[in-house]
């Protein structure tokens, strides 16, 4: 497992059950689903894993950061939120995004060091403007503000506009969780083309659109946190796909005629914002069928159009970002009942939901950030598994700022 920890490159293998033990020991739960579920039908699906501590790889992206010319405090937050997305099992939205930012830095559709402007403040609500500034960082002011006033008001509705990416949504429920309130959070994502289809549609109308709810924990029960994109998939999950050449179930994705595909390359232009030799555009599905759909038209209602940022549909300039918007509910539950009371009904609920016998006893049930707590704990003892393309586009990134690769590699550990 040392050599793992400084960075085990997998080597190639005729199929999974020749891989070598330690790779599926680095994260049991994740390594029994490879070991079921990860098709090796041709030599393009052969892929290498580097392994790479959390706090090192934190390092690689202040790197990065800084010298595209962010300031300390914010290349810290921006890096702690892309590595912790990492750790809870999220390389959707993790470290593999940073080749697309320093992109989209040097397009001017990127702006470092913003701070969310107040636009009003009305009562219990509060409106921010992000200025086009890294969503993880506004974001996360934003939501201070927003928690302090709900210690007075009890209950807070606010909205942030023109945000660049904000990453995992679920780290701004968590930053409700830590101030012991609870919270709900609409996003839709504009400023370019759609990528998932509405139910019974042959082409892409809406983005991923996240919806998240987060609940405190108890002394007993650890908190509930339900981060979910409103499609079946995130596309940062197709271009996690992409770049192992793995395909995907067959009802993730459509293809430019409408029809079900496991090519994730039907995705790849969207994925890296370019149009070439790739396939024809695509489209993901939405989580649920009518259910996912329904949710991310009203992401694009709340999220975008009472935030004043707006929705996807064609009148709104598409420069080629990726902005968010996002209206967040906060409340305070002591306001509505006892702590005492609440805690306990949230240990009595859940241990009734998971006292159901599992179908299949290798998968107990769960419960909304379960699976999070499981790969953190297991990422944080044994590294963050990046693969080899998006390591190296990481890697080119950093050169093409002017950093230093093989310094880039020792700071990773590697």
């Amino acid at each position: 497992m040392d050599g793992l920890k400084q960075g085990y490159r997998l080597s190639q293998a005729e199929n999974p059950k020749d891989l070598p033990a330690q790779f599926f020991q680095v994260n049991s739960h994740l390594g029994r689903l490879l070991q079921n579920h990860v098709r090796f039908p041709t030599p393009s699906n052969y892929f290498k894993m580097i392994l790479i501590q959390s706090k090192n790889l934190k390092n690689v992206v202040i790197a990065l950061l800084e010298k595209a010319g962010s300031q300390a405090e914010e290349a810290d937050t921006v890096a702690s939120h892309l590595v912790r997305a990492n750790l809870c099992g999220h390389d959707s939205h993790g470290v593999g995004m940073l080749p697309l930012y320093m992109k989209k830095l040097g397009e001017g559709l990127l702006n470092p060091n913003q701070k969310p402007e107040l636009l009003k403040e009305d009562g219990s609500i509060l409106m921010f403007e992000g200025n086009r500034g890294y969503g993880q960082s506004v974001g996360k002011q934003a939501m201070e503000q927003a928690l302090e006033l709900c210690k007075t008001k009890g209950l807070v509705l606010m909205t942030l506009r023109n945000s660049y990416h904000m990453g995992r949504i679920g780290t701004f429920g968590e930053q409700s969780i830590d101030a012991g309130m609870v919270s709900l959070h609409f996003v839709n994502v504009t400023d370019h083309p759609p990528l998932v289809a509405p139910y019974r549609g042959s082409d892409a109308r809406f983005a991923t659109n996240p919806a998240c709810i987060a609940m405190p924990g108890t002394a007993k029960q650890p908190p509930i946190l339900l981060d979910m994109a409103t499609s079946r998939i995130a596309l940062g999950k197709v271009r996690v796909a992409l770049n192992k050449g793995e395909e995907l179930p067959a009802d993730w994705l459509i293809d430019h005629r409408g029809q079900p595909s496991r090519d994730p390359r039907v995705m790849e232009s969207h994925i890296y914002h370019r149009s070439g030799k790739e396939s024809p555009p695509g489209a993901l599905t939405p989580a649920g069928d009518y259910k996912g759909y329904g949710l991310a038209l009203f992401c694009e209602l709340l999220g975008g159009m009472l935030s004043g940022g707006f929705t996807i549909q064609p009148e709104n300039e598409r420069k080629g970002g990726i902005t968010n918007n996002m209206i967040t509910f906060i409340v305070d539950p002591s306001r509505l009942l006892e702590i005492p009371a609440m805690h306990h009904e949230i240990e009595a609920m859940v241990n009734y939901v998971k006292a159901s016998p599992p179908a299949d006893p290798e998968n107990p049930i769960l419960i909304a950030g379960d699976p999070e707590r499981i790969s953190l704990r297991e990422r944080e003892k044994d590294g963050i598994p990046v693969d080899d393309n998006t390591w190296n586009q990481i890697l080119d990134a950093g050169e093409n700022l002017g950093l230093d690769r093989e310094n880039l590699l020792n700071i990773s550990g590697i």
